[in-house]
């Protein structure tokens, strides 16, 4: 896993193993620092950190992705917490042309990681310039009017 970004009570991270490929859309996710089952254990403050970063992360990664040529219609966001037994944020890319996880389709994931590994196979990450760049954007949109004073 490579870290993207470092908040305070979040750190947004790539996988190694992503479970939507970098051509289908790519892959984030958002994990607190401190363990929590779900999002009503957060406080005021992390649940403002948490909605915040997955606004500028989504954003973030559509518009470098879609700058490097991979047409991303719109992000998913999904709270998890079935294979690993707590709160954690995924964003998943959806690009128009993917061919894994079909543009308008819901996604689609075996039921189990095990399942996963064994029938996905190793897909495509994010690439370094990729987390770059993401990064870099997430910095320039918290500048922004829009979430600066979120």
């Amino acid at each position: 896993m490579a870290v993207i970004y470092e908040a305070q009570h979040f750190v947004l991270r790539t996988l190694d193993q992503p479970h939507v490929s970098r051509a289908d859309g790519g892959h984030i996710v958002i994990d607190p620092k401190v363990a929590v089952e779900d999002r009503t254990q957060l406080t005021r403050e992390q649940a403002i950190e948490l909605v915040k970063l997955t606004m500028v992360g989504g954003e973030a990664m559509k518009t470098v992705l879609t700058r490097k040529g991979i047409d991303i219609g719109r992000i998913n966001y999904q709270d998890n917490g079935n294979w690993r037994a707590e709160l954690h944020v995924h964003l998943y890319g959806r690009a128009r042309d993917a061919t894994l996880q079909p543009w308008g389709h819901a996604l689609a994931f075996p039921p189990t990681r095990e399942d996963f590994r064994r029938e996905m196979g190793n897909l495509e990450p994010l690439r370094e310039d990729d987390i770059i760049e993401v990064r870099a954007e997430i910095i320039r949109l918290l500048a922004n009017e829009k979430y600066r004073e979120f």
